[in-house]
């Protein structure tokens, strides 16, 4: 039996949102190619029990993830003292675990790179974001990425797009986000009937962790516009906030009151039964009011063949066929995003068409087996390259 190689990926949550699944994928494209992974996470969670049940490997350091809300600074002292302790801790399992290969899944996971790079070890970064602001902020990630990374990996042309002044071509690749898309082409759930709503209602959703650019403040204005043009309409959103953003709560409570839509709205919070409450829609929204990198939530609703609105920015652009598999509308104007719903709540048969067309490109060019044998490609490719250049 040949001895496989060992990985070390590292990612900033123990959550299932779009960048923690595709750690799964990960592995599963680390292991064609030749490597056992260790997956090392910030803190337990859902991710962490799924990842253990598969049989990976998991070990548990604070690594120092990097959020806005540590811009300042007695947030940077806290973060320098984390990624002081993630060194020593990742410095030692390297060692222990004879590590060639590190991978850091989101630019949010600073220290991988920079141990990789004090050791001598090859280095892909995986970008899952798109930074614009603030500037100076956006510049020193990217050249960071730049001076510690051997490869870049990006999950649409909109990341490639963003870092292009300050990361070289040669150095990044792009590799589509891709899903399990059976649990959504299956799903048959009565989200109505959960809610309380009649089947001759038309349920639009967004499903987004809590978060100030995710846009759920943005929804509402636009089922604002909506509700006053139509009266057989609900709403639901589903999502958990970050840490440190619950205080978005009573903001989306109060903006609900404000709206007058409070027997309109309905939050979900957090829920693992994604394909059921996509199963459960008639339409779907991405209200993201910044560039969304390639919202995985848009490939879900659309393998559950829903038609999609997403704002005109980011990976949705690469994802959403306009006026064929969804619409894109302005994410700064909710009265003329509103317009695009109105011929998908009147005519089932157009959600239906834009349901199956959106269905139909998910698993042509985003299914788990594209995005393993992609990135398999990519790691071989690199791996192949690396070992001549040493």
């Amino acid at each position: 039996m040949i001895n496989k190689k060992t990985a070390l990926i590292l990612h900033s949550s123990s959550d299932l949102y779009g960048a923690s699944r595709c750690v799964f994928r990960t592995v599963d494209a680390l292991e064609a190619s030749g490597f056992q992974s260790i997956v090392v996470l910030s803190g337990e969670g859902p991710l962490a029990a799924m990842l253990r049940e598969k049989g990976i490997a998991v070990v548990i350091v604070k690594l120092g993830i990097m959020r806005r809300k540590y811009m300042n600074p007695k947030g940077l002292l806290n973060r320098l003292k984390c990624l002081y302790k993630a060194n020593g801790a990742l410095s030692k399992l390297i060692k222990k675990e004879n590590v060639s290969l590190v991978y850091s899944n989101t630019a949010a996971v600073w220290i991988g790179a920079w141990v990789a790079k004090k050791k001598r070890l090859r280095h892909i970064w995986h970008i899952h974001e798109i930074i614009v602001t603030p500037t100076w902020f956006k510049n020193f990630i990217e050249r960071y990425i730049t001076y510690t990374g051997d490869l870049a990996l990006c999950v649409s042309r909109a990341v490639i797009e963003n870092m292009k002044p300050n990361v070289p071509a040669y150095m990044m690749r792009l590799v589509y986000n891709g899903i399990d898309y059976l649990p959504f082409k299956e799903a048959n759930y009565d989200l109505k009937a959960e809610i309380g709503i009649s089947q001759e209602t038309i349920l639009i959703g967004m499903i987004a962790r809590v978060h100030f650019w995710k846009g759920q403040s943005y929804f509402l204005d636009v089922a604002k516009a909506l509700a006053e043009r139509h009266d057989h309409l609900h709403f639901v959103m589903v999502g958990d906030a970050f840490e440190g953003y619950e205080y978005l709560y009573d903001e989306i409570n109060a903006k609900i009151k404000a709206n007058g839509l409070t027997d309109k709205v309905t939050n979900l919070g957090y829920r693992t039964d994604i394909p059921n409450i996509m199963s459960g829609l008639d339409i779907f929204m991405l209200p993201s009011i910044l560039p969304d990198p390639l919202p995985t939530t848009v490939l879900e609703a659309m393998a559950s063949a829903k038609p999609v609105i997403a704002t005109a920015h980011g990976g949705a652009t690469e994802m959403v066929l306009n006026e064929e598999t969804g619409h894109l509308v302005p994410w700064d104007d909710a009265e003329k995003a509103s317009l695009a719903f109105d011929a998908l709540i009147e005519d089932p048969s157009k959600r239906l068409a834009m349901g199956q067309a959106g269905q139909e490109r998910v698993m042509e060019h985003f299914s788990i087996e594209a995005y393993v044998e992609n990135m398999g490609n990519v790691f071989r490719e690199f791996i192949g390259r690396s070992s001549s250049e040493t």
